[in-house]
């Protein structure tokens, strides 16, 4: 009992708790949202719902210019110095407003063109790229002050940050998909995240007066300088990852069609609840531990704290997952998605290994390991692509979940070698 005691007094413990009440409630409004993708638009509706996030997702990085574990790394090692602290805090913001009001003109006075783009010629949705060309700005800011209060320490706050914009997104996902069908869908998908402005603001001013902390003149190019190492290792992951992912689709829906890239992207929905887990508490609680590590030594801890305690009850939760799996489908979607199931074993144990060589790589950005990452980023995904390229012809849509599987085993073999020092 002592024990046990000790174990729910730590820091970790807590931060854990939280984090895992977080990602539950995300599951439990997935289902929600799921259920309703599944009878409102279908597998053909959820392709074209996977292409929009893909984008998004490589828009939402460029708008942000990938500084995120950056400004973690900088604000956790200056929040005691208050001049330094409003120096960076001063410069990015600008930055990213900057880039984020050019990349919204860029989107929507060329909205045809992204259009025809990401659906093809044979879907109208323009209006939904102007949509997001005005909500990009409050997203890009939301994301600063999310890394600000994460570089703060403050832990629980980022936490309560995504359990409350996971609440907001549900209500918006429910509003527009009952309305509005595969619009709706397509249009939540752009609306949700600039809504966390809001949530974000009133937490970023419980630490700092925001305002009086904004200067111009405390813009500093030195503070770019120092960031543009981590902004090049996001864009590479946060903006090629994606873009990848578009085009294995696209070569999906040419040789087995749409419906079975809805399948792939009802497969990757699932995937990403789960891994929710990991990557949150890899996010909040192991990264700013591993980016003020000294020494192999302390790395060495931070990796193998993840590895005991993190990661058994995450194999553990997916070989419950995997015997559910029926079950799960049905519950999400409709029995018109029973074939995903058969995607469950492979997606399943390349999550493993995935979420096992996930704590290695945020070592690459703890210690700004620049060209480091982008070769054994670009490495992965032209393994992934070549593979899943070759494995479509001979296995349909479960060769790109095996794809996966291979390529995140070959990867955390590559970087179980190159921090071999800091492991063993």
């Amino acid at each position: 009992m002592e024990f046990i005691k000790k174990i729910t007094q730590t820091n970790l413990f807590k931060i854990t708790s939280l984090n895992s009440l977080s990602v539950v409630l995300k599951i439990g409004i997935g289902l929600v949202t799921s259920k309703l993708l599944a009878v409102f638009v279908g597998p053909s509706g959820m392709a074209l719902v996977g292409n929009l996030r893909n984008f998004s997702t490589s828009l939402e990085s460029v708008s942000t210019l990938g500084f995120q574990n950056g400004i973690v790394k900088y604000v956790a090692e200056s929040k005691e110095d208050k001049g330094q602290l409003q120096k960076i805090i001063s410069t990015v913001f600008i930055s990213l407003l900057f880039v984020a009001v050019i990349l919204s003109g860029v989107l929507y006075f060329f909205a045809a063109f992204w259009n025809n783009e990401i659906f093809g010629n044979n879907f109208e949705y323009e209006f939904v790229f102007k949509a997001m060309a005005l909500a990009l700005p409050w997203y890009a800011v939301s994301i600063f002050f999310i890394s600000v209060i994460n570089g703060l320490g403050r832990f629980k706050k980022v936490i309560w940050t995504t359990i409350l914009g996971n609440a907001i997104g549900l209500m918006v996902s429910v509003l527009m998909i009952w309305q509005y069908k595969t619009l709706g869908a397509l249009l939540s998908i752009v609306i949700s995240p600039a809504l966390l402005f809001f949530v974000t603001f009133y937490f970023i001013n419980k630490e700092i007066n925001f305002f009086k902390t904004i200067r111009f003149h405390c813009f500093d190019f030195q503070v770019i300088k120092n960031l543009s190492s981590y902004s090049l290792m996001a864009l590479v992951s946060s903006v090629l990852g994606p873009l990848v992912f578009l085009a294995i689709r696209k070569n999906v829906i040419q040789i087995v069609g749409l419906e079975q890239a809805g399948f792939w992207e009802t497969m990757t929905r699932i995937s990403t609840y789960y891994m929710l887990f990991v990557s949150t508490i890899l996010t909040v609680y192991f990264f700013p531990k591993l980016a003020v590590a000294k020494n192999n030594q302390d790395t060495k801890k931070v990796f193998w704290s993840f590895y005991k305690n993190i990661l058994p009850v995450f194999i553990v939760a997916l070989m419950v997952i995997y015997f559910l799996r029926f079950f799960i489908v049905k519950l999400l979607f409709t029995n018109e998605f029973l074939p995903v199931t058969t995607l469950f074993f492979w997606q399943l144990v390349g999550d493993v290994l995935k979420a096992a060589s996930l704590i290695l790589g945020f070592q690459f950005f703890a210690k700004k390991m620049t060209v480091a990452f982008i070769i054994s980023e670009l490495f992965s995904l032209a393994v992934f692509y070549f593979l899943s390229d070759y494995l479509i012809n001979s296995f349909g849509v479960q060769g790109i979940v095996m794809a996966q599987a291979f390529d995140n085993f070959i990867y955390l073999l590559v970087l179980g070698v190159y921090f071999r020092k800091s492991l063993f």
